[in-house]
Protein backbone atom coordinates (compact mmCIF):
# COMPACT_ATOMS: atom_id res chain seq x y z
CA UNK A 1 0.00 0.00 0.00
CA UNK A 2 1.54 3.06 -1.07
CA UNK A 3 1.92 5.92 1.83
CA UNK A 4 -0.05 9.43 1.35
CA UNK A 5 1.23 11.59 3.90
CA UNK A 6 -1.78 13.85 4.81
CA UNK A 7 -1.85 17.53 4.73
CA UNK A 8 -2.43 19.69 8.31
CA UNK A 9 -5.99 20.54 8.36
CA UNK A 10 -7.12 23.91 7.05
CA UNK A 11 -7.83 26.72 9.65
CA UNK A 12 -11.03 27.84 7.69
CA UNK A 13 -12.34 27.04 4.55
CA UNK A 14 -15.72 28.76 4.41
CA UNK A 15 -16.99 26.60 1.13
CA UNK A 16 -16.87 22.81 2.66
CA UNK A 17 -19.69 22.03 4.65
CA UNK A 18 -19.81 22.86 9.19
CA UNK A 19 -19.76 18.85 9.61
CA UNK A 20 -16.64 17.19 8.41
CA UNK A 21 -16.87 14.28 5.91
CA UNK A 22 -13.95 12.35 7.64
CA UNK A 23 -12.29 12.86 10.95
CA UNK A 24 -8.78 12.82 9.37
CA UNK A 25 -8.48 13.60 5.46
CA UNK A 26 -11.53 14.77 5.29
CA UNK A 27 -13.15 18.69 4.08
CA UNK A 28 -14.81 20.51 6.81
CA UNK A 29 -15.36 24.54 7.23
CA UNK A 30 -13.75 24.75 10.19
CA UNK A 31 -16.99 26.21 11.52
CA UNK A 32 -17.88 24.21 14.95
CA UNK A 33 -21.51 23.73 15.53
CA UNK A 34 -21.71 20.92 18.28
CA UNK A 35 -25.00 20.14 17.08
CA UNK A 36 -24.08 19.40 13.22
CA UNK A 37 -20.98 16.99 13.64
CA UNK A 38 -20.23 13.92 12.35
CA UNK A 39 -20.51 11.94 15.59
CA UNK A 40 -23.21 13.73 18.05
CA UNK A 41 -22.45 11.80 21.33
CA UNK A 42 -18.95 12.83 21.21
CA UNK A 43 -20.21 16.05 22.39
CA UNK A 44 -21.06 14.61 25.50
CA UNK A 45 -17.68 12.91 25.75
CA UNK A 46 -16.50 16.95 25.54
CA UNK A 47 -18.55 17.85 28.26
CA UNK A 48 -17.30 15.46 30.81
CA UNK A 49 -13.91 16.26 29.85
CA UNK A 50 -14.15 20.19 30.46
CA UNK A 51 -16.28 19.15 33.88
CA UNK A 52 -12.91 17.12 34.90
CA UNK A 53 -11.46 20.73 35.41
CA UNK A 54 -8.77 21.01 38.02
CA UNK A 55 -5.63 22.24 39.18
CA UNK A 56 -2.51 20.57 41.44
CA UNK A 57 -2.13 23.44 44.25
CA UNK A 58 -5.58 22.77 44.94
CA UNK A 59 -4.60 19.80 46.50
CA UNK A 60 -3.08 20.47 49.86
CA UNK A 61 0.80 18.90 50.35
CA UNK A 62 1.45 19.36 53.68
CA UNK A 63 0.62 16.16 55.26
CA UNK A 64 3.01 14.42 52.80
CA UNK A 65 6.06 16.25 53.53
CA UNK A 66 5.70 15.73 57.10
CA UNK A 67 5.14 11.99 56.07
CA UNK A 68 7.74 12.07 53.52
CA UNK A 69 10.96 11.64 56.09
CA UNK A 70 9.28 8.37 57.52
CA UNK A 71 8.58 6.61 54.25
CA UNK A 72 10.78 3.73 54.27
CA UNK A 73 13.95 3.99 51.66
CA UNK A 74 12.74 1.89 49.14
CA UNK A 75 8.94 3.61 49.49
CA UNK A 76 10.97 7.24 48.66
CA UNK A 77 13.04 5.66 45.98
CA UNK A 78 9.72 3.86 44.07
CA UNK A 79 7.57 7.55 44.76
CA UNK A 80 10.63 9.28 42.69
CA UNK A 81 10.93 6.84 40.47
CA UNK A 82 7.41 6.45 39.54
CA UNK A 83 6.80 10.13 39.59
CA UNK A 84 9.78 9.91 36.91
CA UNK A 85 7.84 7.59 34.93
CA UNK A 86 4.57 9.33 34.96
CA UNK A 87 6.65 12.66 34.07
CA UNK A 88 8.18 10.81 31.30
CA UNK A 89 4.92 9.35 29.65
CA UNK A 90 2.71 12.74 29.91
CA UNK A 91 4.88 15.17 28.86
CA UNK A 92 4.65 14.33 25.27
CA UNK A 93 1.24 13.29 25.61
CA UNK A 94 0.04 17.12 25.82
CA UNK A 95 2.68 17.22 21.90
CA UNK A 96 1.00 14.00 20.59
CA UNK A 97 -2.87 15.17 21.35
CA UNK A 98 -1.91 18.69 19.67
CA UNK A 99 -0.15 16.91 16.98
CA UNK A 100 -3.35 14.56 16.14
CA UNK A 101 -5.75 17.72 16.55
CA UNK A 102 -3.63 19.52 13.07
CA UNK A 103 -4.04 16.75 11.15
CA UNK A 104 -7.69 15.98 12.28
CA UNK A 105 -10.42 17.74 9.65
CA UNK A 106 -13.10 17.45 12.20
CA UNK A 107 -13.27 20.50 14.08
CA UNK A 108 -14.94 18.26 17.05
CA UNK A 109 -11.82 16.14 17.46
CA UNK A 110 -10.03 19.10 17.03
CA UNK A 111 -11.23 20.55 20.18
CA UNK A 112 -11.65 17.28 22.38
CA UNK A 113 -7.51 16.75 21.70
CA UNK A 114 -7.31 21.01 23.02
CA UNK A 115 -8.97 19.85 26.09
CA UNK A 116 -7.07 16.93 26.22
CA UNK A 117 -3.72 18.27 25.67
CA UNK A 118 -4.47 21.00 28.18
CA UNK A 119 -4.96 18.02 30.85
CA UNK A 120 -2.22 16.39 30.17
CA UNK A 121 0.02 19.43 31.03
CA UNK A 122 -1.97 20.10 34.25
CA UNK A 123 -1.24 16.11 34.86
CA UNK A 124 3.21 17.54 33.83
CA UNK A 125 2.69 20.26 35.91
CA UNK A 126 1.79 18.21 39.34
CA UNK A 127 4.47 15.62 39.23
CA UNK A 128 6.79 18.74 39.42
CA UNK A 129 4.32 20.37 41.95
CA UNK A 130 4.31 16.91 44.48
CA UNK A 131 7.83 16.58 43.98
CA UNK A 132 8.41 20.55 45.05
CA UNK A 133 6.52 19.86 47.90
CA UNK A 134 8.55 16.78 49.45
CA UNK A 135 12.06 16.99 48.01
CA UNK A 136 14.90 19.46 47.36
CA UNK A 137 15.58 20.62 43.84
CA UNK A 138 18.47 18.45 43.24
CA UNK A 139 16.10 15.45 44.18
CA UNK A 140 13.29 16.60 41.48
CA UNK A 141 15.86 17.41 39.27
CA UNK A 142 17.39 13.68 39.39
CA UNK A 143 13.36 12.08 39.55
CA UNK A 144 12.46 13.58 35.98
CA UNK A 145 16.07 12.82 34.43
CA UNK A 146 15.19 8.73 34.87
CA UNK A 147 13.18 8.84 31.82
CA UNK A 148 17.07 9.43 29.87
CA UNK A 149 19.11 7.45 32.50
CA UNK A 150 17.16 4.43 33.88
CA UNK A 151 18.11 1.60 31.19
CA UNK A 152 14.70 -0.05 32.33
CA UNK A 153 12.19 2.99 31.67
CA UNK A 154 14.27 3.61 28.11
CA UNK A 155 13.92 -0.71 27.54
CA UNK A 156 9.94 0.21 28.26
CA UNK A 157 9.69 3.20 26.38
CA UNK A 158 11.82 2.22 23.45
CA UNK A 159 8.53 1.26 21.00
CA UNK A 160 6.61 4.09 22.25
CA UNK A 161 9.35 6.65 21.04
CA UNK A 162 9.34 4.79 17.56
CA UNK A 163 5.80 5.06 17.07
CA UNK A 164 5.24 8.79 18.09
CA UNK A 165 8.46 9.80 16.23
CA UNK A 166 7.04 7.86 13.44
CA UNK A 167 3.77 9.75 13.14
CA UNK A 168 5.74 13.10 12.91
CA UNK A 169 8.13 11.93 10.44
CA UNK A 170 4.87 10.57 8.17
CA UNK A 171 1.89 11.87 9.12
CA UNK A 172 -0.21 8.70 7.42
CA UNK A 173 -3.13 7.33 8.20
CA UNK A 174 -1.53 3.78 9.48
CA UNK A 175 0.61 5.85 11.42
CA UNK A 176 -2.29 7.79 12.96
CA UNK A 177 -3.83 4.59 13.93
CA UNK A 178 -0.84 3.03 15.50
CA UNK A 179 -0.38 5.99 17.49
CA UNK A 180 -3.63 6.14 18.74
CA UNK A 181 -3.03 2.35 19.78
CA UNK A 182 -0.03 3.59 21.97
CA UNK A 183 -2.02 6.50 23.13
CA UNK A 184 -4.66 4.03 24.44
CA UNK A 185 -1.94 1.92 25.60
CA UNK A 186 -0.21 5.14 27.48
CA UNK A 187 -3.93 6.18 28.97
CA UNK A 188 -5.49 2.71 29.97
CA UNK A 189 -2.68 0.54 31.21
CA UNK A 190 1.08 1.95 31.14
CA UNK A 191 0.49 4.57 34.08
CA UNK A 192 -1.52 1.99 36.27
CA UNK A 193 0.99 0.01 37.98
CA UNK A 194 2.41 3.95 39.03
CA UNK A 195 -1.32 4.77 40.34
CA UNK A 196 -1.84 1.33 42.05
CA UNK A 197 1.91 2.37 44.06
CA UNK A 198 0.34 5.40 45.43
CA UNK A 199 -3.36 3.93 45.79
CA UNK A 200 -1.46 1.46 48.56
CA UNK A 201 0.84 4.04 50.24
CA UNK A 202 -3.39 6.03 50.70
CA UNK A 203 -4.50 2.18 51.69
CA UNK A 204 -1.95 3.09 54.80
CA UNK A 205 -2.52 6.69 55.48
CA UNK A 206 0.26 7.63 53.47
CA UNK A 207 0.93 10.25 51.04
CA UNK A 208 -3.04 10.81 50.89
CA UNK A 209 -2.43 14.40 48.86
CA UNK A 210 -0.14 12.70 46.19
CA UNK A 211 -2.79 10.01 46.25
CA UNK A 212 -5.89 12.42 45.45
CA UNK A 213 -3.73 14.60 42.54
CA UNK A 214 -3.49 10.69 41.03
CA UNK A 215 -6.65 9.79 41.41
CA UNK A 216 -7.60 13.24 39.43
CA UNK A 217 -5.15 12.18 36.93
CA UNK A 218 -6.77 8.72 36.83
CA UNK A 219 -10.14 10.10 36.27
CA UNK A 220 -8.88 12.15 33.03
CA UNK A 221 -7.35 8.94 31.48
CA UNK A 222 -10.39 6.91 32.35
CA UNK A 223 -12.23 9.86 29.42
CA UNK A 224 -8.86 10.12 27.38
CA UNK A 225 -8.57 6.23 26.89
CA UNK A 226 -12.58 6.37 26.18
CA UNK A 227 -12.31 8.73 23.35
CA UNK A 228 -8.81 7.61 21.95
CA UNK A 229 -10.85 4.61 21.55
CA UNK A 230 -13.67 5.74 20.21
CA UNK A 231 -11.68 7.81 17.86
CA UNK A 232 -9.57 5.01 16.70
CA UNK A 233 -12.89 3.34 15.83
CA UNK A 234 -14.55 5.87 13.30
CA UNK A 235 -10.60 6.26 12.04
CA UNK A 236 -10.95 2.74 10.87
CA UNK A 237 -14.64 2.48 9.99
CA UNK A 238 -14.00 5.88 7.53
CA UNK A 239 -10.63 4.09 6.11
CA UNK A 240 -11.56 0.18 5.37
CA UNK A 241 -8.50 -0.02 3.18
CA UNK A 242 -6.50 -0.03 6.37
CA UNK A 243 -9.08 -2.85 7.96
CA UNK A 244 -6.30 -5.77 7.25
CA UNK A 245 -5.17 -8.45 9.01
CA UNK A 246 -1.85 -7.15 9.49
CA UNK A 247 -3.31 -3.83 11.23
CA UNK A 248 -5.19 -6.56 13.39
CA UNK A 249 -1.79 -8.55 14.14
CA UNK A 250 0.22 -5.34 14.59
CA UNK A 251 -2.19 -4.17 17.22
CA UNK A 252 -2.04 -7.24 19.28
CA UNK A 253 1.48 -7.98 19.19
CA UNK A 254 2.24 -4.46 20.28
CA UNK A 255 -0.37 -5.19 23.28
CA UNK A 256 1.50 -8.35 23.82
CA UNK A 257 4.98 -6.46 24.11
CA UNK A 258 3.41 -3.28 26.26
CA UNK A 259 1.97 -5.79 28.75
CA UNK A 260 5.62 -7.69 29.14
CA UNK A 261 7.16 -4.58 29.76
CA UNK A 262 4.98 -3.13 31.83
CA UNK A 263 5.13 -6.26 34.13
CA UNK A 264 8.47 -6.19 34.03
CA UNK A 265 8.70 -2.30 34.66
CA UNK A 266 6.42 -2.99 37.72
CA UNK A 267 8.73 -6.18 39.09
CA UNK A 268 11.58 -3.62 38.99
CA UNK A 269 10.25 -1.02 40.44
CA UNK A 270 7.61 -2.79 43.15
CA UNK A 271 9.76 -5.32 44.48
CA UNK A 272 10.81 -4.14 47.65
CA UNK A 273 6.97 -2.67 48.22
CA UNK A 274 5.58 -4.64 50.97
CA UNK A 275 2.28 -5.48 50.20
CA UNK A 276 1.97 -5.20 46.86
CA UNK A 277 1.47 -9.01 45.22
CA UNK A 278 3.65 -8.56 42.13
CA UNK A 279 1.67 -11.84 40.48
CA UNK A 280 -1.93 -9.80 41.53
CA UNK A 281 -0.19 -6.38 40.06
CA UNK A 282 0.89 -8.34 36.83
CA UNK A 283 -2.88 -9.58 36.15
CA UNK A 284 -3.85 -6.19 37.03
CA UNK A 285 -1.78 -5.29 34.14
CA UNK A 286 -3.42 -7.76 31.35
CA UNK A 287 -6.82 -7.15 32.78
CA UNK A 288 -6.48 -3.05 32.09
CA UNK A 289 -5.29 -4.56 28.32
CA UNK A 290 -8.26 -6.59 27.71
CA UNK A 291 -10.29 -3.78 29.02
CA UNK A 292 -8.63 -1.47 26.30
CA UNK A 293 -8.88 -3.98 23.65
CA UNK A 294 -12.37 -4.22 24.32
CA UNK A 295 -13.01 -0.61 24.11
CA UNK A 296 -10.84 -0.41 20.56
CA UNK A 297 -13.24 -3.57 19.14
CA UNK A 298 -11.15 -5.91 19.79
CA UNK A 299 -10.92 -9.40 21.42
CA UNK A 300 -9.23 -9.85 24.51
CA UNK A 301 -5.03 -11.31 25.35
CA UNK A 302 -5.72 -12.69 28.25
CA UNK A 303 -9.15 -14.62 28.69
CA UNK A 304 -7.89 -15.33 32.58
CA UNK A 305 -8.08 -11.50 33.13
CA UNK A 306 -11.30 -10.53 32.55
CA UNK A 307 -11.81 -9.21 36.49
CA UNK A 308 -9.92 -6.84 38.13
CA UNK A 309 -7.73 -8.81 40.51
CA UNK A 310 -6.91 -5.87 42.77
CA UNK A 311 -10.41 -4.42 43.40
CA UNK A 312 -9.53 -2.67 46.48
CA UNK A 313 -8.25 0.47 43.91
CA UNK A 314 -11.64 1.27 43.14
CA UNK A 315 -11.94 3.00 46.28
CA UNK A 316 -9.25 5.55 44.97
CA UNK A 317 -10.26 5.76 41.62
CA UNK A 318 -13.33 7.46 40.08
CA UNK A 319 -15.43 5.30 37.89
CA UNK A 320 -12.34 2.84 37.92
CA UNK A 321 -14.07 -0.31 36.37
CA UNK A 322 -17.28 2.27 34.77
CA UNK A 323 -18.22 1.18 31.25
CA UNK A 324 -20.38 3.32 29.07
CA UNK A 325 -22.14 2.04 26.09
CA UNK A 326 -21.09 4.03 23.07
CA UNK A 327 -22.47 5.50 19.68
CA UNK A 328 -20.82 2.55 18.01
CA UNK A 329 -22.11 -0.36 20.72
CA UNK A 330 -25.29 0.91 20.02
CA UNK A 331 -25.37 0.40 16.54
CA UNK A 332 -23.69 -2.90 16.42
CA UNK A 333 -21.61 -5.14 19.07
CA UNK A 334 -20.24 -6.93 17.18
CA UNK A 335 -17.15 -4.71 17.40
CA UNK A 336 -16.02 -6.53 21.09
CA UNK A 337 -16.48 -9.90 19.42
CA UNK A 338 -14.28 -9.61 16.82
CA UNK A 339 -11.57 -12.99 16.62
CA UNK A 340 -7.94 -12.91 16.03
CA UNK A 341 -8.79 -14.23 12.47
CA UNK A 342 -10.94 -11.72 11.30
CA UNK A 343 -9.17 -8.56 12.90
CA UNK A 344 -11.61 -5.49 12.27
CA UNK A 345 -13.60 -6.88 9.34
CA UNK A 346 -16.93 -6.49 11.91
CA UNK A 347 -16.34 -2.76 12.46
Amino acid sequence: MSKVLLDKAKTLEPRNPNKSTAVFGGESSGILNWNDIKYPHWYQMYKRLIGNYWQADEINMADDLRQFGSLTDNERDTYLKVIGLLSTLDGPQTRTALLLSLYATDPSVQSIMAVIAQQEAVHNESYSYVLSSVVSLDEQNESFQLGRKDPILLKRNEAIIQQYNAFVEEPTIENILKTMVYTALLEGMFFYSGFAFFYHLARENKMVGTSTMISYINRDELEHGRFIAELFRATLYENPEQNTAELTEWVYNHFRESVDREIEWSNYVLAEIEGIDLEEMAGYIKYRANKMLRMMGLSELYPEHTENPMKWIRAYADNFDGTKTDFFEQKSRQYTKTSNLNGFDDL
